[in-house]
C-alpha cells in the first residue's frame, strides 16, 4: 500500500521518442512501413508453409510458428508505438501496461524455445537421419508446440503476478515506446530484489539454456559434417542449416547487444533504442533470411508466383 502522502499509480504515461518530436511524421511513416513489411514477410512464410506441400516438414512447421510469434510480438508493440509517435505520448492503465509486457514476454520467450527446437531438428536430420522420420513427425511437432506454449505461459504468469502486486506510488511516466520489463519495475516503490532474482532464473531457463542447447547441437552437427568424406556432401549438409544458423546469430546478437552491454547513467535511454533490435529488426529480417538463403522457400515462392500469374492470365 502507498503511504498517506503518496498516490497509487493507475495510469502509465509512455513518453516515446519525445526528443524526436519534430521528426514524428518521418518516424511514423518509417515505423508504419516497417510494420507492414514485418506483417507481409512473416504472413507470407505462414501461408507458404500452410499451402505448399514441399514445405510441410518439421523445420518449416516450426518456422511458421516462429513467424506467427514475430507477428504477435510486433502487433503487441508497434500499433501503440505509432500512436505514441503521433501524440508524443500515450497514457494507458497500469493493467494494460502489464498486459502488453505479458504478451510481449510470451512471444519473446517462445521464440527462444522455437529457435532451439529448430536446431534440434537440424541435429536429428544431419546426425541421426534414420530415426528422423519417427522422432520428428507431425504429431510430435504439434505436441512440442503445445507444451512449449503451456510452459512459457506458466513461467511468465508467475512473474507477471509478482509485477502486478508491486506498489506503484511514485512517478507514472516511462521514457520508452512500450511497456518493457525494466522501466515498469523501476516505477515500483516496493522491494523488487525477489522479483529480480526470479527474473534472473527465468532468463536462464528461457534464454541461456536454449542458447547453450543450440551451441551443443551445432557442435555435434559440425563434428558430423566434418566426418563426411566428399566436399559436396559436406556443403550440402551445411546448407541445410545455414539459414537457421544465420537466424540464431541475428536473434541472439540482438539480445546480447541489449542485455549484456555495460550499463551507465544513460543506459535506460540507450536501451530504448537498442530494444528496436528485437522489437523491429529481428521480426523484419527473419523472413528475409529464409527467403534469400533457403532453397525450398525460394522454390515455393517462384512456384506460387508462377501459378498466380498463370491464373491471372487465364
Amino acid at each position: 500500500m502507498c503511504e498517506f502522502n503518496q498516490t497509487q499509480v493507475t495510469q502509465i504515461k509512455l513518453l516515446g521518442f519525445r526528443g524526436l518530436y519534430k521528426f514524428r511524421i518521418l518516424l511514423f511513416i518509417g515505423f508504419l512501413l516497417t510494420y507492414i513489411m514485418i506483417l507481409s514477410g512473416n504472413m507470407l512464410i505462414m501461408v507458404l508453409v500452410s499451402v505448399v506441400d514441399q514445405l510441410k516438414i518439421p523445420m518449416f512447421f516450426f518456422l511458421k510458428h516462429l513467424a506467427t510469434s514475430d507477428v504477435l510480438l510486433t502487433t503487441s508493440v508497434l500499433p501503440m508505438t505509432l500512436e505514441v509517435i503521433i501524440k508524443d505520448e500515450r497514457q494507458l492503465p497500469l493493467v494494460g501496461c502489464i498486459t502488453q509486457l505479458y504478451c510481449f514476454g510470451i512471444c519473446s520467450y517462445l521464440q527462444c524455445f522455437l529457435i532451439a527446437t529448430m536446431s534440434y531438428d537440424r541435429y536429428l536430420a544431419i546426425c541421426n537421419p534414420l530415426r528422423y522420420p519417427s522422432l520428428m513427425n507431425t504429431h510430435v511437432c504439434l505436441q512440442v508446440i503445445i507444451w512449449l506454449c503451456v510452459f512459457v505461459f506458466i513461467l511468465l504468469s508467475s512473474e507477471m503476478i509478482v509485477v502486478y502486486r508491486l506498489n506503484y506510488c511514485g512517478p507514472n511516466f516511462i521514457d520508452h515506446f512500450f511497456c518493457d520489463f525494466g522501466p515498469i519495475v523501476d516505477l515500483s516503490t516496493s522491494d523488487t530484489s525477489a522479483l529480480m532474482l526470479q527474473d534472473f532464473f527465468i532468463s536462464i531457463i528461457t534464454i541461456f539454456l536454449p542458447f547453450a542447447f543450440i551451441i551443443i547441437t551445432y557442435i555435434c552437427i559440425l563434428v558430423t559434417i566434418l566426418k563426411i568424406s566428399s566436399a559436396y556432401g559436406r556443403k550440402k549438409a551445411f546448407s541445410t542449416c545455414s539459414s537457421h544458423l544465420t537466424l540464431v546469430g541475428a536473434f541472439y546478437g540482438a539480445l546480447i547487444i541489449v542485455y549484456m552491454t555495460p550499463s551507465d547513467d544513460s543506459s535506460s535511454y540507450i536501451n530504448k533504442y537498442r530494444s528496436l533490435l528485437y522489437v523491429v529488426v529481428s521480426p523484419l529480417i527473419n523472413p528475409i533470411i529464409y527467403s534469400l538463403r533457403n532453397h525450398e522457400i525460394k522454390t515455393a515462392l517462384q512456384k506460387t508466383f508462377t501459378n498466380f500469374n498463370y491464373f491471372v492470365q487465364k
